[in-house]
């Protein structure tokens, strides 16, 4: 009985002592804060958008067209791809032989109808000079009847209706003369205008000759940079390149200002309200990975398109850039990754 209650006094002893030692180490160990856990509008949500590299000032120079010619032309100059050029620089030349023949073919027509005008004006001249000398000596002969008919008191019956024929005849030929000059005179004057419209007809044809040969010598309208445009031949997608015979119409190159590029984005529905003044964004373009450039919205569009046959509808935006980069170009497509904070 006494071993009994040794034991339970120092089973006793023993679980104060751990009991004072678990409190010890209790105090000794600092409380533990609780993990914030983030709420809705302290994380970040960011909407990727997909688009189109663009540049703020842009021109696309095309084949010019020729007049009265099949608009058909051989490329016998272009610019390298990716050159700058200041405004006034030349960009592309075309063969202009078939347009120097054809000045040459007007000027030579021109000139031979110039003095044919001048020889009909100078023969016109002649004949109304001769006309006018025959219808004043047909004058003279009526005045010289008129006066011997004026003598019919003191001359015979005979003779005074022999005066009478005359007077009569030398009337009808001065009447006649007249006519006929009239009639000479518009025929002459209108012989001569057709001379003239051929001889004008060659000189708009010289000079839309001259006019073509300008216009194949394409000159930068804007300074920046030149981007070939692409073409599809065959299936293929190509470049213009010398030698080939281009259309009127056809583009040859693109030339825009590097300092100022946008991206044009499609936006879904839901994400248009997401679009607010100020709204950062980052650039990424697919043909670069390791290039990433600030952006900013700019503009959207205020009515939503859907494409045929499709009910989903989406906005036109644009994302201005911020940086340059000596590789963005035109067309290039990009991922337009807009941060969104509640």
């Amino acid at each position: 009985m006494r071993l009994k209650l040794t034991g339970l006094v120092v089973l006793g002893v023993a679980m104060l002592a751990s009991c004072e030692r678990s409190g010890a180490e209790a105090a000794a160990t600092p409380p533990t804060t609780p993990a914030r856990v983030p709420t809705e509008a302290t994380v970040p949500r960011e909407a990727r958008l997909s688009g189109i590299v663009e540049a703020v000032h842009s021109v696309r120079v095309v084949v010019p067209p020729l007049t009265g010619q099949n608009n058909r032309v051989t490329l016998t100059r272009l610019i390298g791809n990716g050159s700058r050029v200041e405004m006034g620089d030349t960009i592309a030349e075309f063969d202009p032989l078939e347009q120097m023949d054809a000045a040459r073919t007007a000027r030579g027509k021109q000139e031979d109808l110039e003095q044919q005008v001048q020889q009909k004006a100078a023969q016109n001249r002649a004949d109304q000079e001769k006309r006018h000398s025959d219808l004043q000596a047909a004058q003279a002969d009526l005045r010289k009847a008129q006066l011997e008919v004026s003598k019919a008191e003191i001359l015979p019956d005979i003779n005074k209706q022999q005066n009478d024929i005359r007077a009569r005849q030398a009337q009808q030929h001065v009447e006649s003369l007249k006519i006929s000059q009239a009639h000479h005179d518009r025929s002459e004057e209108a012989a001569l205008r057709i001379l003239e419209l051929q001889r004008d007809r060659q000189k708009v044809a010289l000079e839309r000759a001259q006019a073509n040969i300008q216009n194949l010598l394409l000159k930068a309208p804007i300074a920046g940079m030149v981007a070939h445009s692409v073409q599809f031949r065959q299936g293929a997608v190509t470049h213009v390149q010398v030698g080939d015979q281009l259309t009127r119409g056809t583009g040859l190159v693109s030339i825009f200002d590097p300092s100022e590029m946008l991206v044009r984005c499609a936006v879904g529905e839901p994400d248009r309200v997401e679009l607010k003044a100020g709204a950062r964004a980052t650039v990424y373009l697919d043909a670069y990975p390791d290039l990433a450039l600030p952006a900013h919205f700019e503009a959207a569009s205020p009515i939503a398109t859907s494409a045929l046959g499709t009910p989903i509808k989406t906005f036109t935006a644009l994302f201005k850039l911020e940086k340059t980069d000596a590789r963005l170009m035109p067309d290039l497509s990009a991922a337009v990754v807009l941060e969104i904070r509640k």
